[in-house]
């Protein structure tokens, strides 16, 4: 049965402008995580690629002091990083100058960095005591000279984490034996605010708060209210507050919840990744996202972090990832379409195994991406964001803003097509054979370049072009077998010969 329009989201709720709150500017979108490169390397990226192609943001690997791991066939895992030895700003991605270096740089050009930032345990019991830094520890007396801590900061030695029905054992004891800090303590919570004052003298912009939901959000209200403002030599406005949002994983099954979290901050909304897996793998009807968001039973929109892999699950097999592609393109194009939540990408290394670190050489340094004639890159980065289906995509957002979702048509199945107010409209065809239909665009009447196939030059596209009618009405086409299965227009440099474009 064909809809060609839904009152319930012609008259839907409008999403609110998170510029504010989050220090964005307010003409870019998008948070881009990317996993484990230098500090260098992003300052440059900032420059050369993310500003131009409007990305908002950076989330960078967690810049403390971290343990030296080496596997059995001597390798160096990703996850080292997060197993603090001190606050001291020393790690593989750079030390404290080149981080400074690399907040000025990006903030120079508008792209904020959110550090990642391990607070709520130090490391686990390693046959190496040495970290990034040259700090020591002594495992077995829960002994952190260079914070320092000793065992009276810690919660119970030997309480691990095996009932998370039980919330005193998820946030007290110890998670995958990482030696777990008290934060009920003055003390601890003095070192802790102490590094994250430090990030904001050097340029943040705010924190993804890694494991927030084994700590008591009593405990995490305190340490936020006593960080200072941003700093205004970095171009921030006066009294501008870090923006936090907080890794809470929640399936809809254990008795600690997001919305617990929610006042004091924003939450990464991991049933995004789940539920999008399964539409976008057509286990599910695309059909059924013509209500996506809060009546989903998600978090509200302006307290959900929205994305469809992170580095944790990109490795569990439950979501998708660089390695479906085509299915992930399309995924990702919708979270940047539609309004709700504060959306990051994921920018990975290529992976064979669970544990792999990222690409590095004989001297275990991490090995900087390279760069290639189409925008893509080498030297084992899969690098997402430069995927021109992705970074159009954020153009696109940037030009729709959280305009509300109408004009919403499906054909009862997995083919949807929905407009962004007057300012976009996109089309999503994963049903394997041919959409091609006669559909209310909701745009100005005029010539548009599909942003997923192509660009514009002069006037023609590089891809494929849709004409809008009078009436706003586009015939589109996207056929069963094609590359992308998605196409998508809006207003800005990718149209042309319009007779009246309301932005």
């Amino acid at each position: 049965m064909y809809i060609t329009a839904l009152l319930a989201l012609l008259l839907g709720p409008a999403y609110c402008d998170h510029h504010e709150r989050t220090n964005q500017l307010p003409d870019r979108s998008t948070i881009v995580h990317l996993f484990e490169w230098k500090w260098r390397d992003i300052a440059d990226e900032c420059e050369r690629f993310l500003a131009p192609h409007g990305f908002s943001g950076v989330q960078v690997s967690p810049p403390s002091e971290n343990i030296i791991i080496h596997l059995n066939d001597n390798t160096r895992p990703w996850y080292e990083r997060y197993q603090v030895m001190s606050y001291k700003l020393v790690t593989r991605s750079g030390n404290a100058e080149e981080f400074l270096n690399m907040t000025k740089r990006c903030n120079k050009v508008g792209v904020r960095i959110y550090a990642d930032v391990v607070v709520n345990h130090m490391t686990g019991d390693n046959r190496n005591n040495i970290g990034t830094g040259g700090s020591t520890a002594d495992f077995q007396k829960y002994s952190y000279p260079a914070v320092p801590y000793t065992e009276e900061h810690f919660h119970h030695p030997f309480c691990f984490i095996n009932n998370y029905y039980n919330v005193t054992e998820v946030r007290d004891c110890q998670l995958n034996g990482l030696k777990d800090l008290n934060q009920s303590m003055a003390y601890v919570r003095q070192k802790i605010t102490k590094y994250f004052n430090h990030l904001i003298e050097l340029g943040v912009a705010g924190f993804r708060v890694d494991a927030a939901k084994h700590m008591w959000p009593s405990d995490l209200k305190k340490i936020y209210s006593r960080l200072n403002n941003l700093n205004v030599d970095f171009g921030f406005p006066p009294n501008s507050k870090p923006y936090i949002y907080q890794e809470v994983i929640y399936y809809g099954n254990e008795p600690i919840k997001p919305s617990e979290y929610t006042p004091i901050g924003d939450v990464t909304e991991f049933r995004v990744g789940s539920e999008w897996a399964n539409i976008f793998r057509t286990n599910n009807p695309l059909k059924w996202l013509v209500s996506w968001g809060e009546q989903w039973g998600l978090l509200p929109s302006d307290s959900a972090l929205t994305f469809i892999d992170n580095h944790d699950t990109q490795r569990n097999g439950g979501v998708l990832t660089y390695k479906q592609s085509r299915a992930y393109k399309a995924a990702i194009a919708f979270i940047l379409a539609h309004p709700y939540g504060e959306p990051r990408i994921m920018s990975s290394y290529f992976f064979n195994e669970i544990h792999q670190g990222p690409p590095s050489d004989s001297n275990e340094n991490i090995i900087s991406p390279s760069v290639n004639k189409d925008d893509t890159c080498g030297n084992g980065w899969v690098c997402e964001h430069r995927w021109r289906q992705i970074y159009q995509m954020v153009a696109f957002r940037n030009a729709v803003g959280k305009e509300r979702v109408q004009n919403w048509w499906d054909n009862g199945n997995n083919q949807i097509a929905f407009s962004s107010g007057n300012k976009g409209f996109i089309i999503f065809n994963v049903e394997g054979r041919n959409l091609n239909e006669s559909l209310q665009t909701g745009l100005p009447p005029g010539d548009y370049c599909d942003v997923i196939t192509g660009k514009r030059q002069g006037t023609t596209c590089t891809g494929r072009k849709v004409t809008v009618g009078n009436n706003g009405y586009a015939n589109i086409n996207v056929l069963g077998d094609a590359e992308d299965t998605h196409l998508a227009i809006h207003v800005g440099k990718e149209v042309w010969n319009v007779i009246l474009v309301v932005i």
